[in-house]
């Protein structure tokens, strides 16, 4: 059978201040009518390049230098305008910037259909509301006057759908369309689209560094490396016998229901050196108890008879402790109330009602912004789930670093500080050259180093996690968790890790909490709720969980 999609000896180039970059070296893949056909590889190695390259957009900067790709038997060059939205679509890794803001997300279907002739004025809003009940998205009737702001990270990413297969176009690229999502909105994520495609004959170009997922969903990967495609084959034959030696070690990176947590680096990166550990005043064994913690938030809107409506309960009367030195995972799909639990004890915001007993004292005796001026701040710090958006990006690494020095811990001595500086990005991995640039000058895994290097700086006593590693690279994911592990043990630490990836959970945390709607439905030991829960939200979300096992494909 003919492929439907062709990228043949493809080489692209961007220019740049310091010359001509080569981004891709003559990349050849193809994808037949009705296949899913899976791209995986780190950040850099080419794969959105690809994809913008067939469909037509491409960075101005960047020009084809050899190659081409034919879409359909035709080349593409030339035709990309009459071929996007039609024939080719795109879903885009972050649907809230790819959806425009300022428009309701039915008045955004609809545009796209009477773009092309696909529907008139009388019948767009019908046929948008049609789209967005395709996709399953509860009540469309009213959800087609929403704005992307009012919708969950879920329901947007469905709106990307609908708008992508509005036209009913032949190849849809999905270009990490799970990014950031909980596994179970992600497994209903990739079901609705595995089920729309089928129905509808449908080729699918899926771009994703989850291995799991690309086995799970996929019919061939192709592996590409530093804009080379290393290996491409089957989705049995690769996991179970991969040829390249970096298909490998991307495989031995990725964390699957047995990984151990040493043996996730795969020969990518050499262990981090880390500083000798500081000696910590001894304490009482329980470092935090939470008691009957409640927090609301007002509803807009009126209510029966003009009355108030009732607030939206986010955490509700939730209660549990953690030892000295613990790990503790917390999960739950977005919006179960874990983020809001984290940021409540890490006093970023206040508690409706309870109490947060830390280290002997109930910290929310004190407001958030009196307790941000208190001595105690440095003692509860916080790494972030978006590296580059929690670094000011007018500081350098080393000025990030250093400010909490100045700020909390009261180091005021130019020399003390610098030596400080060095000493913490020694205890991260980062090397001394990288502290003078700016976060738009480090990688991804770069980035999360400076953050949790900053987070370490006062010498806390209990660190939160708030997805730290969701948007890294597998192997800088290893290396990562490697590090907070081997953090914690040197530095005394006790981690509160909140995390939708339970594999991840399972390899830092001992013990784990699960949230749902506000509540704690489970709590044990991370092996006994992860392979043997009890509760049928937990056996729900340990199954969403997409990973590979070559058993399975074996026999497959």
């Amino acid at each position: 059978m003919a492929p439907l999609l062709k990228v043949e000896t493809l080489s692209i180039a961007f220019r740049t201040r310091k010359g001509e970059v080569q981004a891709l070296h003559e990349v050849g893949f193809e994808v037949a009518p009705g296949e899913v056909v899976g791209v995986v590889g780190e950040s850099g190695s080419g794969k959105s390049v690809s994809a913008y390259t067939v469909i037509g957009l491409l960075d101005q900067a960047g020009r084809i230098t050899h190659g081409g790709v034919e879409y359909d038997g035709k080349p593409v060059a030339g035709r990309q305008r009459e071929l996007r939205g039609r024939e080719i679509s795109m879903i885009f890794q972050n649907p809230r910037a790819a959806l425009n803001p300022i428009m309701p997300v039915g008045q955004q279907i609809a545009d796209v259909l009477k773009r092309h002739a696909l529907a008139g004025r009388t019948d767009a809003r019908a046929k948008a509301i049609d789209l967005l009940r395709q996709v399953k998205i509860n009540d469309p009737e009213e959800r087609v006057d929403s704005y992307p702001f009012e919708l969950s990270g879920g329901m947007c990413q469905r709106v990307m759908i609908a708008l992508a297969l509005a036209c009913s176009p032949r190849l849809l690229i999905a270009d990490e369309p799970t990014t950031g999502l909980d596994v179970t909105t992600q497994k209903a994520t990739m079901d609705l689209v595995r089920d729309l495609t089928r129905a509808r004959g449908m080729s699918v170009m899926l771009i994703t560094h989850d291995l799991g997922m690309a086995a799970e969903y996929c019919d061939r990967i192709v592996v590409m490396e530093k804009g080379h495609v290393v290996e491409s084959a089957p989705v049995a034959q690769l996991f179970t016998d991969p040829q390249h030696p970096y298909t490998q070690k991307l495989i031995a990176a990725s964390p699957g229901p047995r990984s151990q947590l040493a043996e996730l680096t795969g020969g990518i990166a050499a262990p981090v050196s880390i500083a000798p550990p500081r000696p910590r005043e001894p304490g009482p064994e329980r470092l935090l108890e939470v008691v009957d913690l409640v927090k609301e938030f007002p509803r807009r809107g009126g209510g029966v008879f003009g009355k108030k409506p009732a607030p939206f309960r986010a955490v509700d009367g939730i209660g549990f402790q953690m030892m000295r030195g613990e790990s503790l995972g917390l999960v739950g799909e977005s919006g179960c109330g874990k983020s809001t639990t984290s940021s409540i004890i890490a006093r970023l915001q206040d508690a409706t009602s309870g109490a947060v007993v830390f280290d002997g004292q109930d910290i929310l005796q004190h407001p958030s912004a009196r307790f941000a001026r208190m001595p105690e701040r440095g003692r509860i710090q916080m790494v972030f789930q978006d590296a580059h958006d929690s670094l000011d990006p007018r500081w350098s690494a080393a000025e990030a670093i250093a400010q909490p020095l100045r700020r909390i811990s009261g180091l005021r001595e130019a020399a003390a500080v610098t030596r400080r500086v060095d000493e913490l990005a020694e205890m991260v991995g980062l090397p001394a050259n990288l502290l003078s640039r700016y976060p738009h000058q480090l990688s991804g895994g770069q980035k999360a180093r400076v953050g949790i290097a900053r987070a370490i700086a006062t010498d806390p006593l209990l660190l939160i996690l708030d997805e730290p590693t969701s948007a890294l690279d597998v192997s800088v994911q290893a290396v990562v968790l490697q590090l907070l592990d081997r953090l914690r043990r040197d530095l005394g630490m006790s981690y509160i890790f909140v995390s939708h990836d339970l594999n991840v959970v399972r390899l830092l945390c001992e013990r784990v909490i699960v949230m749902n709607r506000g509540r704690i439905v489970e709590t044990g030991t991370a092996e006994e709720v992860l392979h043997a829960p009890r509760d049928a939200y937990t056996q729900k979300l340990v199954s969403a969980i997409p990973h590979f096992e070559p058993e399975r494909l074996r026999a497959s």
